[in-house]
């Protein structure tokens, strides 16, 4: 799809190239967030954002159509700017992006992206992109930092109630893609999701994977039941429904999942899963999962476990908590968030009942309930050359003072303490700026595979 770039921004930016003082030549602006629910933020999506958006050049008619546009929205138009830039660039933004690099976790209140024009006729660029820029990052950066949050979570109960943490990858199932505003949030999300892990039901994240970092195969899944599907077979037969995952699915190695509350979860379980099918559920030589969709989900699922572990047994584990037959486990799909997963793990533990037994399916809360304000993320810009010289700029509102900028060109440097600390450039003394030129005049000049972005964001195990 051809993008027309010049559109891709806030209607007061048309205007923006006629404010900036006389002698104006560079501006530079940084990424941050400024806090909020996480201390860190995983950095993500600037490879696919360069990719989609700035290797191709904007034409004449881009610039005709964004002329006519936003004439008829009551704005001005660079035309002369932009024409410069098909002229004089070959249509190719004249810009430098700098960046740590993707799957880092960055401290809350530190640069992880700076940005600046290299034309100086082009002054008016930098901060004209900030709503493409600014969207492309604080997306696909905070569902990757949520997703690690969440990973977090998940191995600190399973290094207190399993043997190992093994199954850790797939602990968390990506169910968000119907939830998604947009294809294109889906591929986003999804794909941020798997810096992180590796089960996923949102085929649009692998495309994205694959097509903006060489990831063959970022994530996995296996068959499953959904309700209308079991629902087809009407009540009275529900006992064949079942019976026919098992004999499409079911085999030595093979892992499926079936949703079982359709009508009576508790019938499911105890008369037909421990019942009627209980003996080809044993000896099928692969794991059924059970998908339990309904009700209050810590509840739900500690009730669950606990009928399943006395119609097929359990073992001990080394660490003194109960786990399943490798052939049955649990995945939660209902009222996941970050908030429910540790709550419901909370309560397994409690019972004696180990991390390993289930697996959980997220949503809306992985893909979709996530706004800018979570990290609140800003792009602002921090330094002006006019007439030749450097000087900074910032806000610093006496109303709000946590909306105060940085002053300057910036770095990012790990400190004597094994930190990573913003520092001006001027300031850098020898040491290495961790913010590396990602972006120059329509060139990409580092290519990131996701095996490297996953290495750089996994936790300490």
């Amino acid at each position: 799809m051809k993008h027309n770039l010049i559109l891709n921004t806030d209607s007061y930016k048309a205007s923006h190239y006629l404010q900036y003082p006389p002698g104006s030549e560079y501006v530079s602006s940084y990424i941050e967030s400024r806090g909020g629910q996480f201390p860190e933020a995983v950095f993500f999506g600037l490879q696919a954002f360069v990719k989609e958006y700035l290797l191709q050049p904007i034409s004449t008619a881009d610039i005709a159509a964004a002329e006519t546009l936003l004439h008829q929205h009551g704005l001005p138009f660079h035309r002369a700017g932009w024409e410069h830039i098909v002229a004089a660039h070959g249509g190719l933004l004249p810009l430098e992006i700098s960046a740590v690099a993707e799957g880092t976790p960055v401290p809350s209140h530190n640069v992880m992206l700076q940005m600046v024009n290299t034309c100086p006729a082009c002054f008016w660029l930098t901060s004209y992109m900030e709503t493409a820029l600014l969207r492309a990052i604080w997306y696909p950066t905070t569902v990757a930092t949520q997703s690690r949050e969440i990973k977090k979570r998940i191995a600190g109960f399973l290094r207190e109630t399993a043997d190992n943490l093994e199954g850790l990858p797939f602990k968390l199932h990506d169910f968000g893609a119907r939830g998604a505003t947009s294809q294109e949030s889906a591929m986003l999300g999804g794909m941020a999701h798997l810096v992180n892990f590796q089960g996923t039901d949102t085929v649009a994240g692998l495309v994205a994977a694959r097509r903006f970092y060489a990831a063959d195969m970022a994530g996995h899944s296996i068959p499953a039941a959904e309700h209308c599907t079991m629902t087809a077979w009407g009540r009275e037969r529900e006992v064949d429904a079942y019976a026919n995952m098992l004999d499409r699915f079911a085999g030595p190695g093979k892992t499926l999942a079936v949703v079982s509350d359709s009508y009576d979860l508790w019938h499911a379980i105890e008369n037909l899963w421990g019942g009627k099918l209980r003996s080809r559920v044993v000896n099928s030589g692969g794991t059924l999962v059970l998908r339990p969709d309904s009700g209050d989900p810590v509840a739900i699922v500690t009730e669950s476990l606990e009928r399943l572990m006395r119609i097929f047994g359990f073992c001990e584990n080394t660490r003194g908590y109960r786990v399943l037959p490798d052939f049955i486990r649990v995945i939660q799909g209902d009222g996941v968030s970050r908030h429910s997963i540790p709550k419901i793990l909370q309560a397994m533990k409690e019972r004696k009942i180990s991390a390993d037994n289930i697996t959980f399916g997220m949503g809306g809360e992985l893909l979709q309930k996530l706004d800018r304000d979570v990290m609140n993320f800003a792009m602002k810009a921090s330094a002006i050359r006019i007439n030749g010289h450097w000087q900074p700029i910032y806000k610093d509102p006496v109303t709000d003072p946590e909306k105060k900028s940085k002053r300057g060109r910036l770095a990012l440097i790990v400190d004597d303490r094994g930190k990573l600390q913003t520092v001006a450039a001027t300031a850098l003394g020898g040491r290495n700026n961790l913010l590396r030129p990602v972006f120059r005049n329509g060139t990409l000049l580092i290519n990131t595979n996701f095996a490297e972005i996953r290495h750089l964001a996994q936790i300490d195990q």
